[in-house]
């Protein structure tokens, strides 16, 4: 297998900032690069599919629109919920950030949009939905995966979590 540029099944470490309406949101800067599995769903699918072709050392401005990555912002995804039935030591303030398990016990992320008297209105979008995302990245590093992270269909780094 050639891992002279980016394609399925190679491990691309690259270097990246993100910027969403101007303003910085993310980097790789003073973490490291990020290594992520090409094919496997492991990054956002607008920014994986620019990538596709790039070489040790080459750079690149890809703007992400939101269908390709967190998804359109849903005003839908809303839900009031009782003060009650969270826990009583929480502190819940606007733009906590809350698991929340759903009827089949899948933990999704909610952030508390509002709170009214004894009402919590969680928003369920990603923070990113409905964002374009201009990422800028680097690739630095191509590899091969080991039989582990191609089992798994992700990298395994050492002290590192996402």
């Amino acid at each position: 297998m050639s891992t002279d540029s980016v394609q399925d099944g190679v491990v691309v470490s690259m270097e990246y900032t993100l910027h969403v309406d101007g303003e910085l949101l993310d980097s790789s800067e003073g973490q490291g690069p990020l290594q992520f599995l090409v094919g496997y769903g492991n990054i956002i699918s607008g920014l994986e599919s620019e990538m596709m072709g790039m070489k040790i050392g080459d750079s690149k401005d890809v703007v992400v629109q939101p269908a390709d990555g967190y998804g359109e912002f849903d005003e839908e995804a809303f839900m009031d919920v009782p003060r009650d039935q969270f826990p009583k030591d929480m502190k819940l303030e606007v733009g906590s950030e809350l698991t929340v398990r759903d009827n089949q016990d899948n933990a999704r992320m909610a952030f508390v949009d509002g709170i009214e008297g004894d009402t919590i209105t969680l928003n369920f979008n990603h923070p990113l939905a409905g964002d374009e995302l201009r990422f800028h990245v680097k690739v630095v590093a191509l590899r091969e995966p080991n039989d582990e992270e191609l089992s798994h269909g992700h990298v395994h780094e050492a002290g590192h979590h996402h």
